[in-house]
C-alpha cells in the first residue's frame, strides 16, 4: 500500500490537499482537506443586511458575482421584496457571461494540461496540425502558417529556459494519449483564450461597472442607470457592444471550445468509466425567466431545480432547502451542543476550532484527530451531493418539462453520439468535463435572447430596475429571516440569513465546493471528491496525473509543490505540480 499526498494542488482558486491511499496500481481511499478558512459569515453578524452582499462577494475573486446574487436574493426573500423584470434579465446577463467565461477559462487554463502533453507540441507537424483543425471546425486560424508560428514561440520558451506556467508539468506521462499534432492545437487555443476572456469579461465592465466584484447590484433589484438616449448610461451604443460581445463569445464556444472539448475527449474515452462518485446530484436551478421569488417558484427558471438519486435518470426529486445540513465531525469547527448531529443553515454555527497538526503535515491519523478539513459535510437528507454543471445538465437532461431540455438534450446527445458512448458515460471525470461544456454552449445561446428581451422592455419605455418599496428598515419586520438560491459556475449556492433588529443576526453560506470537497460526515460517508477518486488508476505515484483530472473535473473553488509522504511521514520525494 502507499499513501501519497498533493498539497497543495494547484490550478484552482484558494488551497487544498489531496491524500490518497493507492493498491494495486489504484486509489482506494481518498481525503479532501481545505487549509484555509476566512470566516466571512462572522463578518456579516451586525451589519445591515442590504450590504451583505458586497461582503460575501469578497469570498470568492473567481466566481465574482455569485455570492452577490445569492446574497440579495437571501435577503429579499427574508423581507419579500419582488425584483422587476429588468432586474432579473440583468441578473441573468451577468450569470450568463460569467459562465461563459469561467467554463471556457477553466476548460483551456485549469483542465486541460491534465490531458495536453505541451512538451509533445514540439515535435508535431504544423501542417497535419492544420489539416486536424480544419477536419473538426473552420476557424479562420486554422492554418499551417499559424500553428508553426505557434510552435516557435513555444521552442523560444524552451530554448530561453522561460517555459513560466508550462515548467511544472508532468510531460511525458504515459497517461498523456493525443498524439503532438493534437497538442500543438491545445496549446494554440490556450493562448487564444488567453486573449479571448479579455473580451467577455467587458460584459461584467458594462453591466456591472466592474470585474471581478461588481458594483451595480442592490437589494430589490439593480443599481445600472438606464437611458437609451444618455451618454453615461446604459445606452444604445452600450447596448451594441454587448451584443457584439455575446456573439463573439457563441463564435468561440462553437468553433473552438466544443470542437477542442470533443477532439481531446475521443483520445480518452476510459475515463466515461472513471470517477463516478456516489452518483447522487442536486441543483438549485436558475435563470428566471419572470417576476417571482427564486427561492420558491423554481418553475421561473430556464435551468431546472431538481435532485437525482443512485443515478437514475427516470426520476427528479423536488428540493426542499430545509432538508439541507452540515455536519463537522471531520471539520475544524465545533457545535455548542456536539457533533453528532448535523445542522441546518438558519442552525448553524461558525465556530473554528482547529486540531490539526503544524505544517509540515504529516499524513492523516484518524484513530488520533479525525478532524482534517476547514470545509464542513453539508447533506441533503442525509444525503451526500455532487453540484455543478453535470448536475444541472443532468436534471435538465432528464426533465422534459424543463424550459432548456430540447437544447440540453439534443447538445449532450450530438456529444455522446460523437464520442460513442451512452448517457451512463455522463457520471464519469469526462462526463463532467463534457457537461461544462454543454452549459457553455446552451447558455451562449439563450444569453441573447435574454438580451434582446431587456432591450425590448427598454424600447418600449419600461425602465424600471429596482423595487424601492421596502428599502426603509422601519418597513421591515421585527425578525425575519430569507434563503437565497442560485447556480454558481461550481455548482448549487446558498445563503441563508436571519434578520432581527434591523441587524444581521446570522448568516451561513452553503458553496459548491463545501458540497463537493467536504470531508466526510458524521456516520463516515465519503464526500464527492473522495468518493470520485476511489477506483482511479494510478500509472506513477511519484507523478499523480490521474488524481488531478478527477479534481479538477469539479473544478475547485478553494496554491506550487506537492509532498509524497510514507506512511510514517517521511519525506520520499518532492514534486511541482503542473
Amino acid at each position: 500500500m502507499t499513501k501519497i499526498a498533493i498539497d497543495p494542488l494547484t490550478r484552482i482558486e484558494g488551497h487544498l490537499r489531496i491524500e490518497a491511499q493507492v493498491e494495486g496500481g489504484k486509489v482506494t481511499d481518498a481525503w479532501s482537506s481545505a487549509t484555509m478558512w476566512r470566516g466571512i459569515e462572522l463578518i456579516l453578524k451586525g451589519r445591515d443586511p442590504r450590504d451583505a452582499w458586497l461582503f460575501t462577494q469578497r469570498i470568492c475573486g473567481v466566481c465574482t458575482t455569485v455570492h452577490a446574487l445569492a446574497s440579495v436574493r437571501a435577503v429579499e426573500n427574508a423581507l419579500g421584496l419582488e425584483v422587476p423584470l429588468n432586474a432579473v434579465l440583468l441578473r441573468n446577463l451577468i450569470q450568463a457571461s460569467q459562465y461563459i467565461h469561467d467554463h471556457v477559462i477553466h476548460f483551456y487554463h485549469l483542465h486541460a494540461l491534465d490531458w495536453v502533453d505541451i512538451v509533445s507540441s514540439l515535435s508535431a507537424d504544423p501542417v497535419a496540425t492544420a489539416k486536424l483543425a480544419s477536419s473538426i471546425s473552420d476557424w479562420p486560424k486554422n492554418s499551417a502558417d499559424y500553428f508553426r508560428q505557434i510552435q516557435a514561440k513555444l521552442k523560444a520558451f524552451v530554448e530561453g529556459g522561460q517555459l513560466g506556467i508550462f515548467a511544472n508539468g508532468y510531460w511525458g506521462h504515459p497517461a498523456y494519449k493525443l498524439p503532438p499534432e493534437a497538442n500543438l492545437l491545445a496549446v494554440a487555443h490556450y493562448l487564444e483564450a488567453l486573449e479571448w476572456q479579455r473580451d467577455i469579461i467587458r460584459i461584467h465592465a458594462v453591466l456591472g461597472s466592474k470585474n471581478p466584484h461588481l458594483q451595480t447590484y442592490v437589494v430589490g433589484g439593480m443599481a445600472l442607470a438606464i437611458d437609451p438616449n444618455g451618454q453615461s448610461t446604459f445606452n444604445a451604443e452600450r447596448a451594441a457592444l454587448v451584443q457584439q460581445l455575446f456573439a463573439k463569445a457563441l463564435n468561440f464556444v462553437e468553433k473552438v471550445y466544443i470542437p477542442d472539448l470533443l477532439a481531446i475527449a475521443s483520445f480518452y474515452k476510459e475515463w466515461a468509466a472513471i470517477g463516478q462518485g456516489h452518483g447522487n446530484f442536486l441543483a438549485y436551478g436558475d435563470f428566471p425567466v419572470g417576476v417571482g421569488d427564486p427561492s420558491s417558484e423554481p418553475d421561473l427558471f430556464f435551468q431546472p431545480r431538481g435532485i437525482i438519486l443512485n443515478r437514475d435518470l427516470s426520476t427528479i426529486h423536488p428540493v426542499d432547502h430545509t432538508k439541507v445540513t452540515e455536519y463537522v465531525t471531520h471539520s475544524w469547527f465545533e457545535y455548542a451542543k456536539g457533533e453528532a448531529e448535523a445542522l441546518h443553515p438558519w442552525q448553524g454555527e461558525t465556530k473554528p476550532n482547529y486540531t490539526g497538526p503544524k505544517p509540515p503535515y504529516k499524513m492523516l491519523d484518524e484513530s488520533n484527530s479525525p478532524k482534517y478539513s476547514w470545509l464542513k459535510a453539508p447533506r441533503y437528507d442525509n444525503v451526500p451531493m455532487e453540484v455543478g454543471p453535470l448536475a444541472r445538465m443532468l436534471v435538465a437532461y432528464a426533465s422534459p418539462q424543463a424550459r432548456n431540455h430540447a437544447s440540453v438534450k439534443d447538445k449532450v446527445d450530438k456529444v455522446l453520439a460523437n464520442l460513442g458512448v451512452g448517457p451512463e458515460a455522463l457520471f464519469s471525470t469526462l462526463g463532467r468535463t463534457a457537461a461544462r461544456g454543454v452549459e457553455t454552449w446552451v447558455v451562449a445561446e439563450v444569453a441573447q435572447q435574454w438580451l434582446t428581451h431587456f432591450l425590448e422592455n427598454i424600447k418600449g419605455g419600461d425602465l424600471r430596475i429596482h423595487n424601492n418599496t421596502k428599502w426603509d428598515p422601519r418597513k421591515w419586520p421585527k425578525q425575519a429571516q430569507g434563503v437565497g438560491m442560485t447556480e454558481a459556475p461550481r455548482g448549487a449556492l446558498g445563503h441563508w440569513v436571519q434578520v432581527k433588529g434591523e441587524q444581521i443576526e446570522g448568516y451561513q453560506c452553503v458553496v459548491p465546493s463545501t458540497w463537493n470537497g467536504g470531508p466526510r460526515d458524521g456516520s463516515g460517508k465519503r464526500g464527492p471528491y473522495e468518493e470520485a477518486l476511489v477506483g482511479t488508476p494510478i500509472a506513477d505515484p511519484e507523478k499523480p496525473l490521474e488524481i488531478l483530472r478527477t479534481i479538477h473535473s469539479f473544478d475547485p473553488c478553494m496554491a506550487c509543490a506537492a509532498h509524497l509522504l510514507d506512511h510514517e511521514g517521511k519525506e520520499i520525494i518532492s514534486v511541482k505540480v503542473q
